[in-house]
């Protein structure tokens, strides 16, 4: 922990407990250097305010940068996500165009023929040659497929199907997410321009609250998982909506839902984002492409890397 993260608890307490936000958190500050320590009179006239102006602007600068980053890689991001739907979009209306009856090249159709006459020349199993008729392996092979099918369906009973982002569109609001961020936009139903001071917005390491002053609160539960409290932050967009943005501790697993009592999506159906693969170390960047594979497997209605895996062992 550096040294400026130090005190975060202490000022984030302090922060939460004012009713006046950041202006009542700077009002405490100073009243505090003004009755405790000389901070105003024990140097030369103007040397204080000096100081405050430098601290202010340093501190400024590193906010604006940050600021930049971040809405540079929300832009970024935003433009991968159309891509991806237009991507999408092209794939299916291409599929359409497609003859359901493809006709084969003489190429193809010799290639499919001695496929066929070698598959009838290969012996058959040996239960089969031995007159027993048993069809363990078939059977296991096909009733743990079946099992495999139903406990998926199980899991993913209940649960909706994620957006173009890996999130779900809510009723009082949406969110997206990355294996490492996640963001949440919150829109505000009132006919005036939104001010920070209008909000009461508390994020914690496992827990978040945002209403309007005097309103019931819109979000006000338990997170799924732990975020990077230092890492995360939020912003007024327009002045009609609130949006925040969730550095997540673990950066391998989906969220199916961003508080517990909230609609859980089926994370089966993510589309990871395969463009920042190689920002990934070589473990992590193993696991994120074998979930891209077996997801690929599943909408082709193909074995996943699993299936295979136990094919592997039943034929043995």
């Amino acid at each position: 922990m550096s040294d400026d993260e130090k005190f975060d608890g202490v000022l984030l307490n302090m922060a939460t407990q004012l009713d006046g936000g950041v202006p009542e958190l700077l009002e405490k500050m100073f009243s505090f250097l003004a009755r405790k320590t000389d901070f105003y009179t024990g140097g030369q006239k103007g040397e204080s305010e000096k100081m405050i102006l430098s601290k202010f602007r340093k501190h400024e600068k590193v906010a604006l940068e940050k600021q930049a980053q971040l809405k540079a890689e929300r832009e970024e991001e935003e433009r991968r996500r159309q891509e991806r739907i237009k991507k999408k979009k092209e794939e299916e209306e291409k599929a359409k165009d497609e003859p359901k009856i493809k006709e084969l090249t003489d190429e193809e159709a010799d290639k499919l023929q001695k496929e066929l006459e070698k598959k009838k020349s290969e012996p058959e199993s040996s239960a089969t040659e031995n007159g027993t008729g048993d069809k363990t392996k078939d059977g296991e092979g096909k009733e743990d497929k079946k099992s495999d099918d139903e406990e998926e369906d199980e899991d993913a009973k209940g649960k909706i199907k994620p957006n173009f982002g890996n999130g779900a569109d809510l009723e009082k609001y949406s969110w997206t997410q990355t294996l490492s961020e996640l963001e949440v936009m919150i829109p505000l139903n009132v006919n005036f321009p939104v001010k920070s001071k209008d909000l009461v917005v508390q994020m914690e390491k496992k827990h978040v609250k945002v209403a309007l002053k005097g309103h019931p609160a819109i979000i006000d539960g338990e997170l799924q998982h732990d975020i990077k409290l230092e890492e995360s932050t939020w912003t007024i967009e327009d002045r009609k909506a609130v949006k925040l943005f969730f550095e997540k501790v673990n950066k391998m697993e989906w969220w199916s839902q961003v508080v517990t009592t909230d609609p859980e999506i089926n994370t089966k159906k993510v589309q990871p984002e395969n463009s920042k693969l190689s920002d990934l170390d070589g473990e992590t960047r193993g696991i994120v492409e074998k979930m891209m594979y077996d997801q690929r497997q599943r909408e082709l209605g193909l074995p996943t890397s699993e299936d295979a895996k136990k094919k592997d062992i039943m034929d043995k």
